[in-house]
């Protein structure tokens, strides 16, 4: 007879679970020789810790839209998959975490490794139990799937020793208390109410300069978007998570929004007369209009977050795409296309903008916003490029422009650090015949990206050949995102002693393991660099030496942040590198203004 591990991993095949992240300890043997036994229906990938692993199911769910799911043995197991799964439950993915725990005999005993895992997993999971009987398995594992599809969430299943080494019950007896449970679900169309589909009609039929915000919730109405945006001569900014639900070369697409943003959405934002967002918490009011100043209209299928990021005439409360097909015929189009030509120049010199500013390189070191405009123009077709956490986010963000059929995540709400590797190599496993693309800084890949690249080499024989897989790492010997922020939030000048990290030489360190390393130190250099990896057949660290003195200039400089960053700069050790790339960086803006540019 088998056992319950056997049957829980049956089930989760029966749910189309095709493989399992994860890292082996005792408190899951009986899961792991379950494993052996199933012969890779699912099949058990090991990662270097159970954290990446965690962060590989989330990328596997924002990449494909079926549920991540992710092992870990008791005790401190379950405790290191907790930052993965906070990060599924902010950025809203399906996860199902399974996790080990002692014995039931002694469980209260304060035994080794004895932790409270349904306290401890009760804040970052929609569905959290225990499974103290055989006959439970079946209806535990079938509500774990079918909660974290629906809440779009972290359901966790915790697992004693001894239950998963006990004979399975597939069926349990009928009898009360037994629970009969299936496999099955599907998502179900939820529509706004007709009386609020026509209030938001009116307030955008009389707005004259409507500008739309998306996020990753209007992610499958891109057809939707586009037609709304035509009719309302409207611009769209996009939330980072919602970055590849419309791709870049729309010329009324304004980029990205906030800290991270665009001038040409900033400007549009702070400019328009009513605002749809359309499946978006973007949290930041600062990048928002003043209250008052535009009407709103939101699009969200939680009714819990409708409305409460900026004050809205009309909250529609619906999925997406759904909404916006029942919005559309009670649109009318706004025959003044004046407003959209001004999003559009705006569009055009904003990239002028990054086009120079990515140009300038000082005392023959490597621009970093050149490493991800070199790239633009050479991004595979169907690539799936992901980012961390850090100063290259910035340059993700604004550099790369996406095209239609490409994919694009990071860590958008906990914007944690540790996802960008993680999240490629699901992303391979997931999509073997497609390119991916990893952007991560320095700090990160010391953190935990250069330990997965041990788990590269473990499936190397699946990892290698075909498409791109490349992981560039920006060596600032920086933790450069924080040290800006220490300067312009805190106004203090960079502290050494927390922010400057060793020089590690990533690429020869690929090379150690058996991978292709690729250093650049030249701006001359940058785009055969990108040429030589993306050709390279096989997984690729693509190491740049990049200027840690670059500064993220957001789209707008607040007076307070500006006052700071001044206050700072005069006791920063870098000072006269940041007075100067800083200027130079910001006249690229001025010199777009000046009379007799092209479209200025």
């Amino acid at each position: 007879m088998s056992q319950v591990a056997d049957y829980v991993l049956n089930r989760l095949t029966e749910w189309g679970v095709q493989r399992v992240y994860g890292y082996p300890g005792d408190g899951i043997n009986g899961l792991l020789g379950a494993f052996d036994r199933a012969a890779g229906k699912p099949e058990f990938i090991q990662a270097r810790h159970e954290e990446m692993a965690a962060f590989m199911a989330v990328g596997h769910a924002k990449f494909t839209g079926e549920p991540g799911c992710c092992v870990a043995t008791s005790g401190p197991g379950a405790v290191h998959l907790l930052n993965g799964l906070y990060d599924a439950k902010l950025d809203h993915q399906p996860v199902v975490a399974i996790v080990g725990q002692q014995k039931t005999l002694c469980l209260g005993s304060h035994y080794q490794q004895e932790i409270a895992l349904e306290q401890v997993f009760a804040d970052v999971s929609e569905f959290c139990q225990m499974v103290v009987h055989p006959g439970q398995a079946r209806h535990v594992i079938d509500r774990a799937f079918k909660t974290a599809l629906t809440t779009r969430g972290v359901a966790t299943v915790i697992i004693p020793e001894d239950i998963q080494e006990a004979d399975a019950q597939p069926s349990p007896p009928k009898a009360h208390g037994s629970v009969f449970s299936s496999v099955g679900w599907s998502p179900s169309r939820m529509l706004p109410d007709e009386d609020e589909l026509r209030r938001a009609a009116a307030v955008l039929n009389e707005g004259e300069k409507v500008a739309m915000l998306i996020g990753q919730g209007a992610a499958g109405a891109e057809g939707e978007v586009i037609e709304t945006a035509e009719l309302l001569g409207a611009g769209v900014a996009k939330a980072l998570l919602g970055r590849d639900v419309l791709p870049d070369d729309l010329p009324w697409v304004t980029g990205p929004i906030g800290l991270l943003g665009s001038k040409a959405s900033d400007e549009m934002i702070q400019n328009c007369d009513t605002l749809l967002m359309v499946g978006s918490s973007f949290p930041y009011a600062e990048w928002l209009p003043d209250e008052g100043k535009a009407r709103g209209v939101e699009i969200d299928i939680d009714g819990r977050m409708i409305g409460v990021r900026y004050p809205m005439e009309a909250h529609l409360v619906g999925d997406a795409k759904e909404t916006l097909r029942a919005l559309i015929p009670l649109l009318r189009r706004k025959e003044d296309r004046g407003w959209r030509a001004e999003i559009e120049k705006n569009v055009e010199e904003w990239n002028r903008i990054c086009d120079k500013r990515a140009g300038q390189h000082f005392d023959n070191t490597i621009n970093p916003q050149a490493v991800a405009s070199e790239l633009s123009s050479r991004l595979p077709d169907g690539a799936i490029v992901t980012a961390d956490s850090g100063s290259g986010t910035n340059w993700w963000a604004r550099h790369l422009k996406l095209r239609e059929g490409m994919r694009a995540s990071l860590s958008g709400t906990l914007a944690t650090m540790g996802p960008g590797v993680p999240y490629a190599i699901a992303a391979r496993f997931a999509h073997p015949d497609r390119p991916v693309i990893a952007f991560v800084g320095d700090g990160a890949f010391q953190m935990n990206g250069m330990n997965e690249m041990i788990t590269v080499k473990r499936y190397l024989d699946r990892l290698a050949g075909g498409p791109p897989l490349v992981f560039c790492v920006f060596n600032n010997q920086d933790l450069n995102q924080v040290t800006w922020e220490q300067r312009a939030l805190g106004g203090d000048p960079k502290f050494p002693g927390s922010q400057t990290i060793p020089d590690v030489p990533y690429a020869a360190y690929a090379e150690l393991l058996g991978l292709r390393g690729i250093r650049c130190e030249s701006p001359k250099k940058i785009g055969s660099a990108w040429d030589e990896a993306l050709s390279a057949g096989g997984p690729v660290v693509l190491e740049f030496k990049v200027d840690a003195e670059i500064a993220p200039i957001p789209p707008h400089i607040m007076l307070e942040q500006g006052r700071k960053a001044a206050e700072a700069a005069v006791h920063d050790p870098e000072r006269t590198g940041i007075v100067k790339r800083g200027v130079r960086q910001k006249l690229t803006e001025y010199a777009e203004r000046l009379p007799g540019r092209n479209g200025g």
